[in-house]
């Protein structure tokens, strides 16, 4: 690619030719120390420092487990009842009664003094078969509570957040892998809500008013540093704003 053939001046920033060793407008040499000076300040000015501030990492997190919390309450509720199930004999309830007679007519008295004395006669087999259910439901119950919990773990932990001057992005899902981002300068207004437990463990939850059609409402969910996060976003937008020349109606 061949140079332009023009260049500013670095003194009066009128246009002159490439090759120009003097300014034919402030008789200015560009071939001194204090050109050298000024042209690579501006070039500086120009394309390192604001490229290398938007592109900065200002923060970066990924949710705590602590967003689970009320799944793993719930979770430990049907583990307990998984274990009951497996634990306690059910069939040696006062309500199971083992029938001793396979007549007709006694047949007919048992399930009489049954209905009445709400007591259920079954035969041994069928006292064994109750017995080997309840041990495969209340397995079934916590292998299948286990999964979900560790499948849910698995997803939060796939999310991660990223924050630069400029736009905040982040990356969810295991198979189906979905990377987003939404720019500093559409962010309205933000929130930070943080609950006694959340303020014990450390984390807290930002939530942000945004004028982006696909995320109207983004949340960083049960993160740690919250209040840093929440400075950091609040003090970008604004910058962003002022860059983009936005102004937000309320």
């Amino acid at each position: 690619m061949e140079n332009p053939q023009t260049k500013a001046c670095p003194f009066c920033a009128e246009t002159i030719q490439a090759r120009a060793v003097k300014c034919r407008f402030c008789g200015e040499f560009l071939t001194t120390d204090r050109a050298r000076a000024l042209t690579g300040a501006e070039s500086h000015s120009h394309s390192g420092p604001n490229k290398e501030s938007s592109s900065k990492m200002l923060f970066r997190a990924r949710p705590s487990l602590w967003a689970l919390s009320g799944a793993v309450v719930k979770g430990l509720i049907f583990l307990g009842l998984a274990v009951f199930l497996v634990r306690y004999p059910l069939e040696e309830l006062p309500i199971f009664r083992l029938s001793e007679s396979s007549a007709a007519a006694d047949s007919e008295d048992l399930v009489g003094e049954a209905t009445e004395g709400r007591v259920l006669e079954l035969t041994e087999q069928q006292l064994l078969l109750f017995g080997r259910c309840r041990v495969i439901v209340g397995a079934g119950l916590a292998a299948v509570v286990v999964l979900v919990l560790l499948l849910k773990m698995l997803r939060l932990k796939m999310i991660y957040y990223e924050v630069t001057a400029d736009r905040i992005e982040w990356g969810r899902g295991i198979l189906d892998r979905r990377v987003d981002n939404l720019d500093m300068f559409r962010v309205v207004d933000l929130r930070l809500r943080r609950s006694l437990l959340d303020c014990v463990v450390g984390v807290g939850t930002v939530a942000l008013i945004t004028t982006d059609k696909t995320d109207p409402e983004f949340v960083f969910k049960k993160v740690h540093n919250s209040r840093r996060l929440y400075d950091i976003i609040k003090k970008a937008s604004l910058d962003a704003d002022q860059r983009n020349a936005v102004m937000h109606l309320e």
